[in-house]
């Protein structure tokens, strides 16, 4: 691996993109960000009832774009798009392309069975609640539940640039999570709520996405890969 990684960051929401930022600089500073932000996604995920084929190909898309520019590891910031994002890692194999939240979902099923996850952004709900089927799956748990929280208000006091009001939303609803055994902060937005909704559920494991993300994404670069530089410039 480089010392100084070229990561492309691919984001479909602007508050999004400071706290996976924030993640970098402090878990690993060394790596060179690259940023691909595309706002109309989120808007045109939330119109449509399901990720459709349309919508998975310009994820597809980007991710191309990305190792067309040389990426040397690419992160999803945005949890509404999992199916996708998996099509697209199988695209670019070997070329390391993560899920936003995959490392948070092995996280939280280390501490337990009973996952709570707090959201903002109903379709990444959705979309997520299959994922941690899947994450449960893989590691042993398929009887483990998530109880999901979606809310709202939240992402809209956070677009308008009130992030004290987001945080306190999401702390106000946090306790009805507080019989899990661990719970999640469903979007990389939302973990800028961290210590809110940690002050909510004392006592609580309480997981964010970004750092979780960026500590995975690094491990995959580390690991041995076959292709790399030579595989990527053939695409």
């Amino acid at each position: 691996m480089s010392a100084s990684p070229r990561i492309v960051l691919i984001h479909a929401v602007e508050v999004a993109i400071a706290p996976v930022h924030a993640a970098f600089a402090e878990t690993w500073p060394e790596a060179r960000l690259v940023n691909l932000f595309d706002d109309s996604l989120s808007p045109d995920r939330a119109a449509e009832a399901e990720l459709t084929p349309r919508m998975s190909g310009r994820i597809r898309t980007l991710a191309r774009y990305a190792a067309d520019a040389a990426a040397d590891g690419v992160l999803f910031t945005c949890s509404a798009f999992g199916p996708a994002i998996e099509a697209a890692a199988e695209d670019l194999t070997p070329l390391p392309v993560l899920k936003p939240n995959e490392a948070m979902f092995t996280a939280a099923l280390a501490a337990g069975s009973r996952i709570g996850m707090l959201a903002t952004f109903a379709p990444a709900a959705e979309t997520m609640k299959q994922e941690f089927a899947d994450a449960a799956a893989q590691a042993g748990k398929p009887d483990a539940v998530l109880r999901t929280i979606v809310v709202e208000p939240a992402m809209a006091a956070l677009r308008k640039g009130d992030a004290e009001m987001h945080n306190h939303l999401l702390a106000e609803a946090a306790p009805a999570l507080a019989d899990c055994d661990a719970v999640m902060l469903a979007h990389f937005s939302t973990s800028r709520a961290l210590s809110a909704v940690s002050a909510a559920l004392p006592g609580m494991r309480v997981l964010t996405a970004p750092v979780a993300a960026v500590e995975a994404l690094r491990a995959a670069l580390s690991a041995p890969r076959a292709g790399g530089a030579a595989a990527r410039a053939g695409r």
